[in-house]
């Protein structure tokens, strides 16, 4: 017991130096885990989440093509009508078509571009901007577990497509979940904080000029007939994986070992996007060696070299001590599944990564036997990541909240996205978790 729980404040240690460094280093320092795992333990290297890891790679580079081209203009674009079509519901409207725009991208970056349309309008019609913004911002993240695109959805793929638990298994509890939590998420934050006529910080900057007026409306930026084909053929793309999740005959069949076979999903989420690449660079006047430097390649291979290193040594640890952890946390887990969640949680407060909260617990998970409905249902706790104001997204929205209204506090902890990242993560797994009953 000794010998693990070393092992274990050795993993917690090197993700929290990883951390520290920000970036890929959480997967280089995950690398120097398994190179210490195996001189200081003798312990035989874990397995390489290899499928998720092309998965990534190739979303990615679709992803990166399609920014290029113009179609994350041409996404954000019609993001900005739906808002500025019902200014007085902004605090629901906002956060869902952020939820909606950031699932079908598959990143939650998109929430950069609309949060000053949203802050816009808020502030245009009175509405305290905390409560669309915060919520946004939250609900940005959260729909990458909704999000058949995402690098933390490969992840999950390939973990739980061994277990016969598909794609469209995993939106089909994830999305209903997350929408209902965005929605009592936007109930709540209705009710928060005083009204911005009302707000002693708002009307002092106002007294004190240092509140400008509410900005003209920004005019919507002109988009591109290659953008527009560009945002179609990689959403053409999503919706074919999508298809062939639900109807097993739209995947192509081939001979292997003398029968018929259908291939493989994560293959063929690999196939799809990289055509879809393909598409974009040959229709939409894309060069594909300028795909490299599109800032959505840049994060995504950044995704892929941090899941790597971490996933290897979270595998390594667990395939390690794999008796002992089943043995340990098998009965409390499966009393008390929701441990699962608070450890998902915990991880991806800690590590600020989705992804690797994903391959350090979900495999947990498995290993304790839970089913994989249970360990989906779960999985929105990854929210966490915004438990502390450390998101680049997080601290942006404090710093365009002209109003004052979006705060850090002297606590830190007691920031106004903690509300939200806790209604998130409590109502989509409990939803989330009564839906899994049906599977």
């Amino acid at each position: 017991m000794l010998l693990v729980t070393l092992q274990g404040l050795m993993v917690l240690a090197l993700i929290a130096v990883g951390v520290h460094y920000k970036g890929m280093a959480i997967g280089l320092f995950g690398a120097v885990g398994v190179l210490l795992f195996v001189l200081l333990f003798g312990v035989t290297p874990g397995a390489v989440p290899v499928s998720a890891m092309l998965i990534i790679m190739s979303v990615v580079t679709a992803a990166g093509a399609m920014q290029l081209a113009g179609g994350i203009d041409f996404l954000v674009a019609q993001a900005q009508k739906l808002i500025r079509r019902f200014p007085n519901q902004i605090t629901y409207v906002a956060p869902l078509t952020t939820y909606g725009f950031c699932a079908g991208a598959g990143t939650g970056n998109i929430y950069y571009s609309l949060m000053p349309v949203i802050y816009e309008v808020a502030h245009a019609n009175k509405v305290r901007p905390e409560r669309p913004l915060a919520l946004s911002a939250t609900a940005g993240q959260l729909a990458i577990t909704s999000s058949p695109v995402s690098a933390a959805t490969a992840a999950m793929v390939g973990l739980l497509a061994p277990l016969g638990f598909k794609i469209t298994d995993i939106l089909s509890i994830t999305v209903p979940a997350s929408i209902a939590a965005i929605l009592v998420g936007a109930f709540v934050m209705n009710r928060r904080g005083k009204n911005l006529a009302q707000d002693e910080e708002y009307l002092r900057r106002l007294a004190s000029g240092e509140l400008a007026e509410p900005k003209a409306e920004r005019e919507a930026q002109a988009v591109t007939r290659e953008g527009r084909w560009s945002a179609l053929i990689f959403l053409t793309g999503v919706l074919f994986i999508i298809a062939a999740g639900i109807f097993e005959e739209l995947r192509p069949s081939v001979m292997a070992k003398g029968q018929r076979v259908d291939v493989d999903l994560s293959q063929l989420i690999q196939i799809t996007m990289f055509s879809a690449a393909a598409a974009i660079v040959a229709l939409c006047k894309v060069k594909a060696g300028e795909i490299v430097k599109s800032s959505l390649f840049d994060s995504g291979m950044v995704a892929v070299v941090a899941l790597f290193g971490v996933a290897w040594m979270a595998n390594t640890f667990i395939a390690a001590n794999e008796t002992l952890i089943v043995g340990g946390l098998g009965e409390l887990a499966k009393q008390t599944p929701v441990m699962i969640a608070v450890a998902l949680f915990a991880v991806a407060a800690i590590t600020t990564s989705q992804s690797s909260a994903t391959f350090s617990i979900i495999p947990i998970g498995i290993a304790l036997g839970l089913s994989p409905a249970t360990l989906v249902a779960m999985w929105p706790a990854v929210v966490g990541v915004f438990f502390l104001p450390t998101n680049g997204a997080q601290i942006a929205t404090v710093e365009l909240d002209a109003t004052g209204t979006t705060r850090i506090g002297a606590a830190v902890i007691n920031h106004s996205f903690l509300l939200p990242v806790l209604i998130f993560a409590t109502v989509s797994v409990a939803i989330g978790l009564a839906l899994a009953q049906l599977h």
